[in-house]
């Protein structure tokens, strides 16, 4: 059934309505990030400013720590990222092809905790990472993620849509558990594990309340808040260099999905959540 003409077209103008809702801040980020001080302040903006001024990014770069910044949360979101790894795969494998007793319930509590905000629960976070002696560190932005009720419940619907008759023939030959896992149920995960790792980088990346919470020197502190800073300026704010530090948190972000959004696409086509 061919559709109407005037329906392709309402569509066409949709999506691009769409589109530039979701694109105009962005572009705007870029073009401000570019500006003098004084361009930002004209009416009506300026799209194009009339001098691409680069050392707006040397200023904001040179205005705190940010190497520092960058290497902390590089850290932190990696860190994060391999031990959610390390206790989704095997939690995901156990509730998909094994029944024992209270398996419904338990995953059931999983998926509860998806609904409970960060915010929700960072003073017994706080008060157990102080009494370890792990406040103001690295590990205090790392520990409280190591796992992912949402990275489970993804991985979960993955591995249930694998063959039993596939593992059976592994076991036949021999192959352990955790060879199963890694060998068959990974390999055919990946395009919803990379889906996974780009979310879980992403959050983490940008994330501005726990680092503020769980940090108090700039050793310890990530990206996110050293951009913060460039807000603390007497007599107003400097926007152009305040957007251009954001344009250079935002970067890394464009580099992961740009090489990440063909698994993405897969994920969500061919093995997505049914």
């Amino acid at each position: 059934m061919k559709k109407n003409p005037l329906w392709k077209v309402l569509n066409g103008i949709g999506l691009l309505i769409l589109i530039t809702i979701f694109a105009l801040p962005f572009v705007w980020m870029i073009s401000t990030s570019f500006k003098t001080l004084g361009e930002t302040m004209v009416f009506p903006p300026k799209w194009i400013p009339d001098t691409l001024l680069w050392e707006n990014f040397s200023k904001a770069w040179n205005s705190g720590p940010f190497l520092k910044y960058f290497f902390n949360s590089t850290i932190v979101a990696l860190g994060i990222l391999v031990l959610q790894f390390l206790t989704i795969i095997p939690a995901a494998y156990a509730f998909a092809r094994y029944k024992f007793k209270g398996s419904n319930f338990f995953f059931g509590v999983t998926m509860v905790t998806l609904m409970i905000p960060t915010q929700l629960i960072f003073l017994p976070v706080y008060l157990q990472m102080s009494a370890w002696g792990l406040l103001d560190s690295l590990w205090a932005l790392i520990l409280p993620f190591a796992s992912s009720a949402f990275g489970i419940f993804l991985l979960r619907q993955s591995f249930k849509q694998v063959p039993e008759e596939l593992l059976e023939a592994a076991r036949l030959d021999q192959a352990s558990e955790w060879q199963i896992i890694m060998r068959i149920m990974v390999p055919m995960a990946k395009p919803v594990l990379i889906t996974f790792a780009m979310f879980s980088f992403i959050a983490h990346w940008n994330d501005y309340f726990w680092p503020l919470v769980m940090t108090t020197t700039d050793a310890s502190r990530t990206l996110p808040l050293g951009i913060s800073k460039l807000r603390e300026v007497d007599g107003g704010v400097a926007w152009n260099i305040l957007m251009a530090g954001n344009l250079i948190l935002v970067v890394p972000i464009l580099f992961v999905f740009f090489f990440a959004q063909r698994q993405i696409i897969r994920a969500f086509v061919y093995t997505g959540v049914k």
